[in-house]
């Protein structure tokens, strides 16, 4: 869902019929505010913004006979034509399409609109087959008459799904009427802005629910159909509208686009991004908004309506805090992607691809020194992925930029970046290292554990429990290739899960979000580069829980679990890893030195493993072997898109994905009580590094107990903790829950605290080594010098978020 934008209001003529215009998935920028013409006195503003907006559509000028342009063309041809085959030009028709019938049905007329808005686009650019065609140009007037009569019209209230009334449909239709402006009949324009200004009159409000503001995503979309109806009707009080919705003048900036927010939806300082309350949606609602509100901008750019809100330097500032961090060589991380990961047609590489695309068209109207670094950026994310090339992924306007970048020898490509990353706002951490990413998606009783609903992430039962994804550069397919509709939803890579049979979630209508009863979720995050994060896990439905905790260094991610106590009688089970194979793929699997079978069906419990190691992945290290009962199995695993995802507009196929998998798990029997685990992640390590990691063992396991879980680095002269209540563990006494990291060198000491239960007012801490000096330490540190020093840290207010000091 998404939000409306705003600014001053400047002076205009009177509104009329509100136009419908909305931009697909690039446009034009608009202008707002006043009637007076900009520009030449005798150039009418509205039709130069209309062909700005119809050229963002299409492209513009373009060569066709470059490759990478023809290729586009030939995409947007080839779907174009196929649906301008099969539509419905028949009297006394019911639908435009046989498989959207009724017309009258949201979903059915909302991607009706969609549909007819692909062929104006093939209409209206040069190369396609249906350019300039004559008797497309009437089919296409003729149909939007036939769904403004039968089904999209002020005459009807709204039903269903409210997203198609007010943002879909509008969306697409003003699009389409943009790229049909010298087509479609004065009278037929003046119905069509009509419609969309009922279902949506301003970016303010939801209009089925007046009294709910719009926020984030849904206001941004709502800002551009605003404008669009504005540049349809020309009527400059329109885009005035459209752009103020960007700051919320009506409600004074309380919903400003450009406001960082301590709560609820929109952009967080630390990075994170929330929408619809509680879910962590960069990858997607957080793009859109992107994407939306730089358009915007873009499109009013230069003209009486320009956005001059000076705040839009948070929308800038998103990009490094909010989006770099989770796009990894161009893909988009699941963990920020919510529902979307069940859609077929949306995986994570094109997700990362409509990213980019908004970051570079952020760029065009952005100050120097941000558009020079993101288009740096982009460069290095587009050519990493050779697994999906960018351009095979987007439409010539997104063409037409990256070309540019790419072609632009004075613009360098990015290195991937490195660094960790707590995201205490939305329950997220991500670590980077120069190979490999690992993302955990963590929640609690302010994130949730996940969004379904319209038939959407019908399996999303165990993504926010502590699910592990890693990136490998080496492997960008690793859950973009069929992952979601074939991997066994139990056994999600570092979950701890009761092993009882779930019912499908989000089958019915609307969305619905588990918000989890614990409060623990989140870290700490010392010198950009080391990280330890904690979850409370009280599972759904189950007497299940375990503490969990996961510690980051340069080459491995260390997790512990314990006090796993459930009474239900079923077994639990904690995944150390479920990787995708591929359709053919069979890795070698070493454990202990011992190469294991590589046939699919092959399973085998392997009681005091020490250390295993999959080709093209890394290695896995086990602390407390001895008590662990480790098993492995190879499967092949046969699927559908069907099965998780049934929405009206992303529902998936029905054909079979088959997909190998390696899957690695602890067995913690059946209702355990106290249980405990502890595994080490090496990726990209080889085979003769695990084994040497195993046995020289440079990160130890200090405690991993009810009351704290904690390890030693001593290579690193690094200590790391997690407390669930006072105690001592590592040499450090905490007199209450936090996290807590600790680094010794011959620079001196530094050191991080959170408390990510957000439950405490002051933590104190006791640290193993004397301190005679603070460097630099946070207004809420406190520091007792000493030969064992007192460190007190207050943590009230701070949400999670890590306090840090330099001692010597």
């Amino acid at each position: 869902m998404r939000t409306p934008h705003s600014g001053s209001t400047g002076p205009g003529p009177r509104r009329r019929t509100i136009l419908a215009a909305s931009a697909a998935s690039a446009f034009v920028p608009l202008a707002a505010g006043g009637g007076r013409a900009w520009g030449a006195a005798d150039t009418d503003p509205y039709d130069t913004l209309l062909a700005r907006a119809a050229a963002q559509l299409t492209g513009g000028a373009f060569d066709a006979g470059d490759p990478d342009f023809a290729a586009a063309l030939k995409v947007l041809d080839t779907q174009a034509s196929a649906w301008w085959r099969d539509l419905d030009r028949s009297a006394g028709r019911s639908a435009l399409w046989a498989d959207l019938s009724p017309a009258k049905d949201p979903g059915n007329f909302g991607q009706s609109y969609t549909r007819l808005r692909t062929i104006a686009t093939a209409w209206a650019t040069p190369g396609t087959s249906l350019s300039e065609s004559a008797e497309a140009a009437d089919a296409l007037l003729d149909a939007l008459r036939f769904l403004h009569a039968d089904a999209y019209n002020t005459d009807r209230p709204e039903s269903g799904n409210w997203w198609f009334w007010e943002i879909g449909a509008p969306r697409a239709l003003m699009d389409t009427c943009v790229l049909l402006r010298e087509k479609v009949p004065a009278a037929d324009l003046a119905t069509y802005v009509s419609t969309v200004a009922k279902f949506c009159p301003d970016p303010d409000r939801r209009t089925n629910a007046p009294t709910l503001a719009e926020t984030g995503a849904n206001r941004a979309d709502k800002a551009v159909i605003v404008a669009l109806r504005g540049l349809v009707a020309k009527d400059g009080a329109t885009l005035a509208l459209a752009r103020d919705g960007l700051s919320d003048v009506r409600d004074k900036g309380k919903n400003s686009l450009f406001t960082y927010v301590t709560s609820g939806d929109g952009f967080y300082e630390d990075g994170s991004f929330v929408q619809h309350g509680s879910v962590a949606y960069t990858g997607t609602y957080g793009s859109v908004l992107l994407g939306s509100a730089g358009a915007l901008i873009a499109l009013l750019a230069d003209s009486e309506w320009a956005v001059t809100d000076p705040k839009t330097s948070v929308l800038y500032e998103a990009v490094d805090r909010t989006f770099s961090p989770v796009v990894f060589d161009g893909l988009m991380m699941d963990a920020l992607r919510g529902r979307a990961t069940s859609r077929e047609k949306a995986p994570d590489h094109k997700d990362g691809a409509a990213a980019v695309t908004n970051i570079l068209q952020l760029a065009d109207g952005a100050p120097a020194a941000y558009a020079e670094r993101w288009r740096a950026l982009a460069k290095g994310w587009i050519r990493r992925n050779k697994s999906h090339p960018y351009l095979g992924l987007v439409g010539v306007p997104a063409i037409a930029r990256a070309k540019a970048v790419l072609d632009d020898t004075a613009v360098p490509a990015t290195d991937r970046l490195t660094g960790h990353f707590a995201f205490a706002d939305m329950d997220r951490v991500v670590h980077r290292r120069p190979g490999w990413a690992l993302t955990l998606s963590l929640s609690s009783k302010r994130i949730a554990a996940y969004e379904a609903g319209n038939g959407e992430n019908l399996h999303g039962w165990y993504t926010g429990d502590g699910m592990s994804y890693l990136y490998d550069g080496d492997d960008l397919g690793q859950f973009g290739d069929g992952f979601w509709a074939t991997v066994d939803p139990y056994r999600l890579p570092g979950t701890t899960v009761d092993t009882r049979t779930r019912a499908d979630i989000g089958s019915g209508g609307g969305t619905g979000t588990h918000l989890p009863r614990n409060a623990v979720a989140g870290g700490a995050v010392l010198e950009r580069a080391y990280g330890a994060a904690a979850m409370e896990l009280l599972a759904d439905g189950s007497t299940l829980r375990a503490r969990k905790a996961w510690f980051f260094l340069d080459n491995a991610v260390i997790a512990l679990g314990a006090d796993i106590t459930a009474s239900d009688g079923r077994t639990i089970e904690t995944v150390v890893e479920n990787r995708n194979l591929h359709a053919d793929g069979a890795p070698r699997l070493t454990v202990d030195g011992r190469r294991q079978p590589s046939h699919t069906g092959w399973s085998a419990p392997l009681p005091g493993a020490r250390w295993a190691h999959l080709d093209g992945t890394g290695g896995y290290v086990f602390p407390d072997h001895p008590a662990q009962a480790l098993r492995a199995l190879r499967e092949e695993r046969t699927g559908t898109w069907r099965a998780v995802n049934t929405g009206a507009d992303t529902g998936g196929s029905t054909t079979p994905v088959t997909r190998r998998y390696l899957t690695l798990w602890l067995d913690h029997g059946v209702s355990p009580v106290a249980s405990s685990y502890a595994y080490v992640l090496l990726p990209g390590a080889s085979t003769a590094a695990t084994a040497a990691w195993s046995l020289s063992r440079p990160v130890r396991v200090v405690a991993n107990n009810a009351t704290a879980q904690a390890v030693e680095a001593r290579r690193h002269g690094l200590v790391a903790a997690h407390f669930w209540q006072p105690g001592s563990a590592a040499g450090i006494t905490a007199s209450g829950p936090c996290t807590v990291i600790a680094r010794r060198g011959g620079d001196g000491i530094s050191l991080a605290v959170a408390d990510p239960g957000r439950t405490g007012t002051t933590v104190t801490l006791e640290l193993p080594f004397p301190v005679r000096k603070v460097v630099r330490a946070d207004d809420t540190v406190t520091v007792t010098l000493g030969r064992r020093a007192v460190v007190t840290v207050r943590v009230a207010g701070s949400r999670g978020h890590t306090h840090t000091a330099r001692l010597r």
